[in-house]
C-alpha cells in the first residue's frame, strides 16, 4: 500500500503523505499544522480557499464555488474569511481522550467552526503554516483553529446551511456540506443531484439551528430555534 501510494503521488503529485506523523486523536492539532504547512509550500500559488471536510462528510463545491466567485466579483473579499457552522458554548473537556491539560484561556472553548466541514481564505493557511511553532496545539484540531484565528482581524461566516454537528439536522436542499454521511447517503444525494437538480429525496429535520449572535457573548451566541423547513 505504501509503495502504491508513492507511485502514485511521484505521477501525480495530488496527495499528502504525512510520513512522519503518527496519526492519533492526540496529534489531531498536529496533523492540521503539516496538512497546512505542506499545502502553504506546494499550492500557495494555485488557490485562494481551502475546504476542509471530513471523509464522512458530503460538500456542494459547485455551490460553494459560485457563492466564493460571485463574492470575488463583488469584491467582498476584503478581509480572509472563516466560513462554517461556529459554536461559542462548548464546555472545556474535563475527562476521558478529549481532556484539554493546556486549555486555561476561560471555561468555554473559543469560538471555532465545527470540524465536519469549513473554509478558510488562502491567508489563513499561510498565517498557521508560518506561525506554527507559536501555536498551542489542543486535542480537538477544530478548538485549536479557532483559537489560533481568535485575535486575526477576519470574517467569520456563520452559515447554518453548513451541517457540521457531531449529528446531522436531517436534508434540507440548500446544506452545502452534510456531515455523518454514509457511503449510501452520498451515493443517493450525488444521484438526486445529477438526476432530479436538488439534494434530498425528501426535505427533512430533526434538529432546529441557530443563527450566531456575535453581538453577544460566546456563552450566549446560540440559541436552538430556527427551522430550516419553510
Amino acid at each position: 500500500m505504501k509503495a502504491s501510494l508513492f507511485a502514485e503521488q511521484q505521477q501525480h503529485n495530488d496527495l499528502m503523505l504525512l510520513t512522519d506523523l503518527s496519526d492519533t486523536y492526540q496529534n489531531l492539532s498536529l496533523k492540521l499544522i503539516q496538512s497546512f504547512q505542506w499545502i502553504n509550500d506546494v499550492h500557495r500559488k494555485n488557490f485562494e480557499y481551502l475546504i476542509k471536510l471530513d471523509d464522512d462528510s458530503f460538500a456542494r463545491i459547485d455551490s460553494i464555488y459560485k457563492y466564493l466567485e460571485q463574492r470575488n466579483l463583488k469584491n467582498l473579499n476584503k478581509l480572509p474569511i472563516y466560513w462554517g457552522f461556529f459554536d461559542g458554548r462548548a464546555h472545556v473537556k474535563q475527562k476521558g481522550i478529549w481532556k484539554e491539560k493546556n486549555w486555561f484561556l476561560c471555561d468555554r472553548y473559543l469560538p471555532y467552526a465545527l470540524g465536519g466541514g469549513y473554509i478558510l481564505s488562502r491567508q489563513l493557511i499561510e498565517f498557521i503554516a508560518n506561525n506554527s511553532e507559536w501555536l498551542q496545539q489542543y486535542h480537538s484540531e477544530d478548538v485549536s483553529l479557532g483559537t489560533w484565528l481568535s485575535p486575526l482581524k477576519i470574517e467569520r461566516l456563520h452559515d447554518i446551511n453548513f451541517d457540521t454537528e457531531y449529528r446531522t439536522r436531517g436534508c434540507i436542499n440548500t446544506f452545502l456540506i452534510q456531515h455523518k454521511q454514509t457511503v449510501t447517503d452520498m451515493k443517493n444525494k450525488y444521484n438526486s443531484l445529477i438526476n432530479f437538480g436538488h439534494l434530498c429525496d425528501k426535505q427533512w429535520e430533526q434538529r432546529l439551528t441557530y443563527d450566531y449572535n456575535w453581538n453577544e457573548l460566546p456563552s450566549r451566541c446560540c440559541i436552538r430555534n430556527k427551522t430550516m423547513l419553510l
